[in-house]
């Protein structure tokens, strides 16, 4: 998992780089959203990863809560990690646990759910 990481941590890099350097993310329709007329369930994650690289955290948790916690989860996972893996102090790298993947999964759930039930019910767009 921990080199795993390692290889979505340098793509996620370049990525910021690209973004940071001017070319930024384009922005497409949703085709979810244009068939069923319904926000997806990914819906609002590019926001979401615009406002955390801008450092707008509850912005980006508004925007899709997924992210930031794949952020904190993923990042703790690998800082942990690499620390173990070099030895420093008495730190012990966090472990993979399947519940990290069921909270996801719930918080994907909820964001489909919350979202299209302001849009279908109240007419609230977001």
């Amino acid at each position: 998992m921990f080199y795993i990481g390692l290889i979505f941590l340098g793509i996620g890099a370049g990525a910021w780089a690209v973004y940071r350097f001017g070319v930024g993310i384009p922005s497409m329709p949703c085709f979810f959203d244009r068939v069923f007329g319904m926000y997806c369930p990914g819906c609002g994650g590019t926001r979401a990863l615009t406002a955390l690289l801008h450092g707008r955290v509850l912005e980006a948790v508004g925007y899709h809560p997924l992210i930031p916690y794949a952020v904190v989860v993923g990042g703790g996972f690998m800082v942990t990690q690499g620390l173990e893996r070099l030895g420093v102090g008495h730190v012990k790298g966090w472990r993979y646990h399947s519940w990290y993947l069921y909270v996801g999964i719930g918080l994907i759930v909820l964001n489909f759910i919350g979202k299209n039930m302001f849009r279908l019910i109240w007419g609230i767009t977001m």
